[in-house]
């Protein structure tokens, strides 16, 4: 059955992979051009991404070994949103999890789409604080290190590219513009 999207017009779907994880996908279109062509798509389960922050301003982040990029990625806690679990909940069992972290007050500061033209992967932001230390229950795919540094020292590894996750940068950088605008 021919239906669209935006400008273009889907002819058929072949579904070529679906695990728990994410769903590959492959359209076969007419482009906006009017040339015919296929589109691959990968839908992947949604996610969040925490930045735990002590009484002191001090950030939780992990370094954990990245399989698909091949070495290690420092990132704030992030993971999938389980089936009918809302951001929250995910986003409170994550920051258990990998950190061992508990926080009484949360900041929701939006979503971000890390990457648009093929990927569809929304992961909700938060801020947590007022955090608690318990110890860390991790995933058997898990090697988590922590790292506890001051935020502005976060800033500054998102802006020198030691930090290259995409929502651990939108998150660290929309959090450190929040906490300015609550000091004025």
């Amino acid at each position: 059955m021919t239906r669209t999207k935006g400008p273009w017009l889907v002819e058929e779907t072949v579904h070529r992979y679906k695990n728990n994880w994410l769903e590959l996908n492959e359209d076969r279109v007419i482009r906006p051009d009017g040339t015919p062509g296929s589109f691959a798509t990968v839908r992947m389960k949604p996610g969040v991404s925490v930045l735990a922050m002590d009484d002191d301003g001090s950030v939780y982040l992990t370094i954990e070994y990245k399989y698909a990029v091949e070495r290690e990625s420092i990132e704030v806690v992030s993971g999938g949103i389980d089936e009918g679990e809302s951001t929250i909940a995910a986003a409170r069992r994550e920051l258990r999890e990998e950190l061992g972290l508990e926080a009484a007050e949360w900041t929701e500061l939006g979503f971000v789409d890390p990457f648009t033209s093929a990927i569809n992967s929304p992961a909700a932001l938060f801020l947590a604080r007022q955090i608690s230390v318990f110890e860390a229950t991790p995933e058997g795919t898990e090697v988590i290190k922590l790292l506890r540094l001051a935020l502005s020292d976060a800033v500054q590894m998102v802006m020198d590219g030691r930090i290259t996750h995409g929502p651990s940068c939108v998150l660290i950088l929309k959090a450190a513009l929040l906490l300015k605008r609550e000091k004025r």
